[in-house]
């Protein structure tokens, strides 16, 4: 009697379960695909940055190369498929600051900050932005572009770049003969430099005498 009982017990359970799966089981299998989808999406794309990755290293070796042996077609072909395919990783923006500092060397203002550029609005690497605004200032002030080289170093920096930010300023100021904000700007990166930088600061601040 007791079997039976639990017999019954069983279907009636058997047949409440077989009801609820009726009226739920599409909601359930639907979040089961969706996490199965959601989780092949992850890994897919994770596999696609990876695969990105590869690639860019390969162009990026490329570019290396072509400023390695002064090749100007070579520098602008890597930084441009850089650029266009790879947007989204490292190199890139590796290979953006490596073609700004040929073109700087070559006397191409207009092609170095271009790429600096590229760094500072599509990088997504913080320091490599802060590191092409420095390097943007250096190529404004070679132009005489002095209030754009200024501007250009406006963001505040990490502390990492605040020494280099400081005298890139002092650099700029005593350009443009505003010593005393010159000063100013030499001795705010002097608190915070040290090693080879903080000796040529001092001999900036030295130069301007007192």
């Amino acid at each position: 009697m007791a079997m039976q009982n639990l017999d019954l017990e069983e279907q009636e359970q058997l047949d409440a379960l077989k009801a609820w799966w009726k009226q739920n089981g599409r909601l359930i299998l639907f979040a089961v695909v969706a996490a199965a989808v959601a989780v092949a999406g992850i890994n897919g794309w994770r596999w696609y940055q990876r695969s990105q990755a590869l690639e860019a290293s390969g162009v990026y070796d490329m570019l290396a190369k072509a400023v390695r042996t002064g090749d100007a077609k070579g520098v602008r072909d890597a930084s441009g498929t850089l650029a266009e395919r790879y947007g989204s990783t490292l190199y890139a923006s590796l290979g953006a600051l490596e073609a700004a500092r040929f073109h700087f060397d070559r006397g191409e203002l207009r092609s170095a900050k271009a790429q600096l550029d590229w760094v500072i609005e599509r990088s997504g690497a913080e320091d490599l932005r802060e590191l092409a605004r420095l390097r943007l200032a250096a190529v404004l002030l070679d132009e005489k572009s002095y209030d754009e080289a200024l501007k250009a170093l406006e963001p505040k920096p990490r502390e990492a770049y605040a020494a280099q930010y400081a005298a890139m300023r002092g650099d700029i100021l005593a350009a443009q003969g505003r010593v005393a904000e010159a000063r100013a700007a030499y001795r705010e990166s002097l608190e915070k430099a040290d090693g080879a930088l903080r000796d040529s600061v001092q001999m900036r601040l030295d130069g301007l005498g007192s």
